[in-house]
């Protein structure tokens, strides 16, 4: 074999590394940040708080995590990438398994937000991570794959609390969701390799404003910001109260039994990494587009009192969201300039502050409209995600014409 074979050989298993770890990583994050959904309802029974109280341990956790993003950004761009990564997961591993002993809902929820502010390590490095140590050709596929183990986690860390709540508290709930997280942070850690792309920064406040700055100038990446906010909010906020839903009239299910709608996260799971390679292949704007009318299409599914009619819907609004994520992080990465971690951070500071802003206030919705109420508002996002589309597609017609000028 020759050096230069032996140096490709080398590379690829660099890459395949990379990528499991990210996908390990995705899913010991979301299965931490998402354990408390499954067991809103059992939040509200055991703490007599109302469905938006309740909520707020998923709020909570998003708005701290958004709030924590751009410093940690920051800091992996001057200390590396995979060290901010590496103790993030750990200190969010811990953190969860000392939930289940909280005494209070007060407890709880300052629990969720610690947790919250721990998690942003992971998300905000990991699409910088992959930007710096993937080949742009390999790069959608590559997201797709972290997203798809985002979904797996988000599912399990679903699942397995509404499963344990059919024989047990919240708190053996919980804890169970947090041991399993703990297992994936050890796989994680294991598998990542160390940072070959990885070249150091100054993290001084100037450069830090400076980054944050250039990117917030650039007009296609500020509607991709706007996209992140109000799809990330809809998607919280459908999931937040679905489970109330399910167990009230007219479907009365047992929560154990409600808990298995998020099976439908397996949806997102195959729609992020076919959208990511389809992202590669046609564009990413055709798969946007795509993706914002299959959410469209099942978020009206949803509205009927027919339980088979609410798992389809469920079921599109999942997949046409992760498919919207998939191609819309990838693009923030292909369309940044400078340093990509900025633009990845502004994109999950976005992200994470839709579902923590829009998915506690529609809990206000819910309660006054019912379901009806919610999904109007959801419509609402929707529309508004499309407009930013049109305006990013505009935008990159405008600069096309303005380069063919200049040549």
């Amino acid at each position: 074999m020759t050096t230069t074979q032996r140096t490709a050989e080398t590379d690829v298993t660099h890459e395949r590394r990379i990528i499991t770890a990210l996908f390990a990583a995705g899913l010991t994050t979301f299965a931490s940040m998402y354990s408390a959904q499954a067991l809103l309802p059992s939040l509200s029974a055991a703490f007599g708080a109302t469905p938006a109280q309740a909520a707020l341990a998923v709020s909570l956790t998003t708005g701290f995590l958004a709030l924590a993003i751009i410093p940690v950004s920051a800091l992996s761009s001057h200390i590396g990438r995979t060290r901010v990564m590496i103790g993030s997961a750990v200190a969010t591993a811990a953190i969860g398994l000392l939930l289940p002993l909280s005494p209070s809902l007060e407890l709880l929820l300052t629990g969720r937000a610690l947790q919250g502010i721990a998690l942003a390590g992971v998300p905000a490095v990991a699409m910088a991570c992959l930007a710096e140590e993937i080949g742009s050709d390999g790069l959608g596929a590559a997201m797709g794959i972290y997203v798809a183990g985002t979904t797996v986690g988000g599912l399990a860390g679903r699942l397995i609390p509404a499963f344990t709540l059919d024989f047990a508290s919240w708190r053996w709930a919980q804890a169970v969701a947090s041991l399993a997280a703990a297992a994936c942070t050890v796989w994680f850690v294991r598998w990542l390799p160390p940072s070959r792309g990885f070249v150091p920064r100054p993290a001084g406040i100037h450069t830090i404003r400076g980054d944050l700055a250039g990117q917030l100038r650039h007009p296609g990446l500020l509607a991709l910001f706007g996209l992140a906010f109000v799809l990330m909010g809809g998607f919280v906020s459908l999931y937040n109260y679905l489970g109330y839903r399910l167990i009230a009239a007219p479907f009365g299910l047992p929560e154990a039994l409600a808990g298995l709608v998020f099976v439908l996260y397996l949806a997102g799971t195959a729609a992020s990494a076919m959208s990511g390679r389809l992202a590669d292949r046609v564009g990413r704007q055709r798969v946007l587009t795509a993706s914002l009318a299959v959410m469209a299409a099942g978020l009206a599914v949803t509205i009927p009192d027919h339980l088979g009619m609410v798992i389809l819907g469920v079921l599109l609004y999942t997949a046409g969201f992760f498919g919207a994520h998939t191609a819309a992080s990838a693009w923030v990465g292909a369309m940044a300039e400078g340093n990509r971690g900025a633009a990845s951070s502004l994109y999950l500071f976005a992200y994470y502050l839709g579902g923590a802003v829009i998915g506690g206030v529609a809990g206000i919705a819910y309660a006054r409209a019912g379901w009806l109420g919610l999904a109007s508002g959801i419509g609402v996002l929707v529309v508004i995600a499309a407009l930013l589309v049109w305006a990013l597609l505009f935008h990159r017609a405008v600069d096309a014409a303005a380069h063919a000028k200049t040549a």
